[in-house]
């Protein structure tokens, strides 16, 4: 298989892979999972040319970190690392997300971080979640400190509003913004997608392919998942929605029959194109797996251009979606655009 391009990741960033890895369900939220073989994933996606790698304290409460720290070290140079602060989940506390944005905890957060991953510097650091008792410039504030102290490289936020993201900008050069963007999740095109591309800032989406429900992966989460897979708990992949969203996809596999590609490759290649559809604007998406022959379908999608009949047959699924992305919508950005 051939290598992936390299992309600027928006006018501040650094070089990556046209196409990043999502390395969350390696360790957390997503049921079983097989260290040696998401292993041999991280090394067969630098392989095929992925060099940005996501993840975040939030997940396994760091052990997502302390799992990519060998890889890391064998493999700095090569690679950006983005990671994420101000999300954590407490089982005491409903609904159990607890979101801090304040100076103190960014500083203990960047240095807890440092010390898992193993690096001396993150490449790509993000604010997971805002704090909206907290004016975002103070954060961003913060955060550029630990730019000026060789801390961090570059600054990302995820789950912002336009607004947001421009005061964010003005502030400090912002390199990347993660919101979830997919043929299922497409409100940030109304006011986040058009400010990215005016700033000169890349879109980095998350679960691109609907947490696995666009590639067939599963088709109800509460029947065919383990009990403690978080999709479980998400309200567009269980029950009566699982199956009105399941008979959403036809369009999807027509798509894919007539590239000779799989359902999953064409709702990814819909992702990247969205950067010829926003004029200016940089898309790399982050697909997370576990499994190495998964990577090799999904950079597959790299080459894959869908014509303009192809885009409007597509285009109807986002807004006939049933069910929100999670049960609580309040962390998100969506209220607040």
């Amino acid at each position: 298989m051939s290598v992936i391009p390299q992309v600027k990741l928006g006018s501040a960033g650094p070089e990556v892979g046209a196409q990043g890895l999502g390395c969350m369900g390696m360790s957390w939220a997503y049921g079983p999972t097989d260290a040696d073989a998401a292993r041999a994933t991280l090394d067969r996606a630098l392989e095929l040319g992925v060099t940005l790698y996501d993840t975040a304290d939030a997940y396994g409460g760091g052990d997502n970190e302390r799992f990519l720290a060998p890889f890391l070290a064998a493999h700095r140079d090569e690679v950006v690392i983005a990671t994420k602060f101000a999300l954590s989940f407490d089982d005491s506390i409903p609904p159990r997300r607890v979101i801090r944005n304040d100076p103190a905890y960014i500083r203990s957060a960047v240095d807890a971080s440092l010390s898992r991953l193993g690096v001396d510097v993150i490449d790509l650091y993000y604010m997971h979640r805002r704090d909206v008792n907290i004016p975002i410039e103070e954060t961003v504030g913060t955060m550029a400190d630990l730019v000026a102290a060789g801390k961090v490289k570059h600054l990302g936020l995820s789950e912002v509003t336009g607004p947001e993201l421009r005061a964010a900008h003005a502030v400090h050069p912002v390199a990347a913004l993660q919101s979830e963007w997919s043929l299922f999740s497409r409100d940030i095109e109304a006011g986040v997608v058009p400010a990215a591309a005016e700033l000169g800032v890349a879109l980095v989406p998350y679960s691109p392919l609907g947490r696995g429900f666009l590639s067939g992966s599963f088709a109800d989460a509460g029947k065919e998942l383990a009990e403690d897979d978080f999709r479980r708990h998400q309200p567009r992949f269980t029950g009566d929605n699982a199956a009105a969203n399941a008979a959403l996809l036809e369009p999807l596999r027509t798509v894919a029959a007539a590239h000779g590609a799989t359902p999953g490759q064409i709702a990814l290649a819909w992702v990247q194109q969205r950067a010829t559809v926003h004029k200016g604007l940089t898309v790399v998406p982050i697909p997370g797996t576990r499994k190495a022959a998964r990577v090799e379908e999904n950079t597959g999608a790299v080459g894959i251009v869908l014509t303009e009949e192809e885009l409007a047959l597509l285009d109807p699924i986002a807004s006939r979606v049933a069910g929100d992305r999670y049960e609580d919508m309040t962390f998100t950005s969506a209220g607040r655009e």
